[in-house]
């Protein structure tokens, strides 16, 4: 799943209205307009490669590719926008630097932040999709990238958390 699927499906599965979208991307240092963030959240057309060099080439003029900086943008943003600005302590700056973090794994520990999630819940939300996840492997998904025990989060796991998320808050 590339960073584009990733917002498609957090938007759809927090039921986060256009016009949010636009406040959270602003709280998270990007500037776009509604029409930018609709292109943004436009599905990508599937490729039986999943080649990204062909969209990295193609000038299309519905289609913004969200890329690792953007996506994180908008997390920091979501976080904002779920429990307010934090004041940046003397000498941190007011966003975080950016982690070359996998996204999904940012996707999992931004989300838990914003929504104010303990493990527990994530297992929950886990069970709501149908997949069982071990506290010890949730541990790893949350770990810093250099962590010895740090695992990547694979599509699976992610595809399913936003599915639970879903599930949890839109029914």
């Amino acid at each position: 799943m590339d960073n584009n699927d990733l917002l498609i499906r957090l938007r759809y599965a927090l039921d986060i209205k256009n016009n949010d979208m636009v406040e959270i991307f602003k709280l998270g240092g990007i500037d776009l307009s509604k029409d930018e963030v609709l292109k943004v959240l436009t599905k990508t057309p599937e490729s039986e490669e999943e080649d990204d060099s062909i969209w990295a080439e193609q000038d299309n003029d519905d289609y913004i590719r969200a890329d690792d900086h953007l996506f994180e943008s908008f997390l920091n943003g979501f976080i904002i926008f779920k429990r307010g600005r934090q004041e940046p302590k003397p000498g941190q700056p007011e966003f975080p630097e950016s982690t070359n973090e996998r996204s999904n794994n940012l996707l999992l520990k931004k989300v838990k932040i914003a929504l104010q999630l303990n493990s527990e819940d994530m297992l929950e939300i886990w069970d709501l999709a149908g997949v069982t996840v071990t506290r010890g492997e949730l541990g790893a998904l949350l770990r810093k990238v250099g962590h010895k025990n740090y695992k990547e989060c694979g599509d699976r796991y992610a595809r399913n958390f936003l599915k639970g998320l879903a599930i949890k808050y839109r029914s």
